[in-house]
This record gives C-alpha cells, structure tokens and sequence, in this order.
C-alpha cells in the first residue's frame, strides 16, 4: 500500500517534529493534531505539505478519514493535572486504535518504550505504556508496528539538555541511579525507521526496539556532557537509599524535575533485548559522540538568545 496521507498525534513535539518534517519532504501529506493550535509550531508550519489542526470538538475518527495511516506519538514522563499515565498511554491510545477502523484506517504506528510491560513493569509509566502497548495491537482490523526506544536524543531534546543546564549551576552534581544503563538512539534515527515501517509489510504486529550503538551508565553520560562542554564538574553518584528519598522529595515540587515513579524506571537497565528494529529496517544508528559535541556547542553558543526566541514562540 502506497501511504498518501498520514495523521500524527504528537506532531509537534520532539520526535514529531523530526518525523513530520521527513514524512511531509517525503511527499506525503501530514495533518499534525494538537490541543493547543494557539501554540504555534514554526518548525513544522512553514514545511510543505503539513496541516497543523486543532482537535476541538471534531471526533478523532472525523480527522482521520481519508488518511492512509496513524501515527500515535504521545506520552508523558511524569503525572500533572488531568493528565495521568492511565488517560494518556492508555485510553488514548484505546481511543486512536478505535477511531482508526472506525475511520477505515488500515495501518497504526505505535509509540512505546522500551520496557514497557502491562503485568510486570517496575513503574506505573511502563505500566501503562505496556497496556497502551497491548490494546492496540489487540485492535481487530488494524496493522499495528509499535517502537520501543531507548531514551531519545537530539536537538533540543530533554535528557542531554537538561543535564547541561544543571551542570552549570554549581561544581558538583548529585546523581541519582547513576548506574542505571541506557541505550541512547537519536531522534532522526527514530524518525527514519517510523517512516520506513509505514510501507513495510514486514514490520506489521512487531513490537521494534530502537536503541543506538553503544550502551552507558547514566553517570558516563553526563560527564560526557560534562567534558564537551568543557565544565568541570564533579558527578557524585548518590546511594541508592538517598537517590530514592531525593526523588519522594522531589515528588512534591510542582514541575516534578524526579519524581519516584521514574526512580522506579531507572531500576530497569533501557537497553535494546527483543527484536531489534534498526537491525530488520537496514538502518545504521548514530552515536552520541558523532552528533551530541555539535548540538551542545551550538547551544550552548545560542546561549540566552535560545530561551528568548522560544518564550516569544519563534
């Protein structure tokens, strides 16, 4: 089947923004759904073939009908308001699997993580993923390829920038699970093989973990963030009874920076074990060191001019 048009749920987030610019490129026509149209996206807006739609009242079914796929990209890290791991990672993907055959959708990509496990995941985040996980591939009707990535990294992305801003503010950092092992892949990485897997029969009913050349520990990965941007900071990792009362404590703030349900994710090493999607899609993963020195540099160059075009929306 030829993908003429496709819908994406989380569009304009971090890996939808890449896979939407590759997929619209690409030739096809992408509607990107948000709830918050007010919100502008430059990054996609100005890149042929992309309608930026605003959810509103219209059923999920009414933005689907005509498109050849679904993309569902949406999650969340942590809990806040109305928005809870069950409402998000599960009814809403119940919701997105249903609407699509009622839509006469024939193909769903899936967004996980690796880990996920409805009955024995370690923290309610895989929990859930698990359980989202499992109902839509239970979807009579529908050809489902869900991806399990490792944490994401890139442009603008929440893992190595976040450190690099904390790495700033004092001469030692405090870590928690700093043994914890990750498989860190890059977002263009993933982008590539959601947009090979649209038109890949093989790829119907897998459940594809993504995951880069190279396993680290937590702590390994932040002095690498460490040394290229030249700080000298020293990276204490926490024992693991202080790790879990740093994170009941931070618990409590409300932008949750830890929280203890993902203490309880890094208790699980994030590390590719099933069926390897780079592997079956003939996609050649990058590494941390070949992008991460240019993308913290440059950021680090924009300095406060970056926080100055994003809060005016540019």
């Amino acid at each position: 089947m030829k993908v003429q048009t496709v819908c994406v749920l989380g569009g304009t987030g971090f890996v939808g923004r890449a896979l939407v610019s590759r997929l619209a490129n690409s030739g096809c026509k992408v509607r990107v759904l948000t709830r918050h149209p007010q919100r502008r996206c430059r990054e996609i807006e100005v890149v042929p073939n992309v309608s930026l739609l605003a959810i509103g009242d219209t059923p999920l079914a009414g933005h689907f009908k005509g498109c050849d796929a679904v993309i569902n990209l949406v999650g969340i890290l942590n809990e806040a308001g109305s928005q809870t791991f069950r409402g998000v990672h599960v009814e809403l993907a119940k919701r997105v699997a249903a609407a699509c055959v009622e839509a006469g959708v024939p193909r769903l990509l899936h967004m996980s993580a690796l880990n996920a496990d409805a009955v024995n995941g370690v923290s309610d985040y895989l929990k859930t993923k698990g359980e989202g996980e499992d109902a839509v591939h239970a979807t009579a009707g529908l050809k489902v390829t869900s991806f399990r990535p490792s944490v994401i990294f890139g442009c603008e992305d929440s893992f190595f920038n976040r450190f690099a801003g904390l790495l700033k503010l004092a001469p030692v950092l405090p870590l928690a699970c700093p043994e914890a092992r990750f498989q860190p892949v890059y977002v263009r990485d993933v982008a590539a093989a959601f947009a090979q897997a649209l038109e890949d029969e093989r790829t119907v009913g897998k459940r594809l973990e993504l995951g880069g050349p190279r396993i680290y520990t937590l702590k390994e990965l932040v002095e690498f963030t460490a040394r290229t941007l030249g700080l000298s900071t020293l990276v204490i990792g926490l024992p693991d009874s202080v790790a879990k009362l740093q994170a009941k404590l931070m618990d409590k703030l409300p932008t949750r920076p830890f929280s203890l349900d993902n203490y309880r994710s890094l208790q699980q090493d994030s590390i590719v074990g099933g069926e390897d999607g780079f592997a079956l899609l003939g996609i050649v993963p990058r590494s941390v060191e070949g992008v991460m020195p240019r993308e913290l540099r440059a950021r680090d160059h924009r300095g406060p001019y970056a926080a100055y075009r994003a809060s005016a929306g540019r």
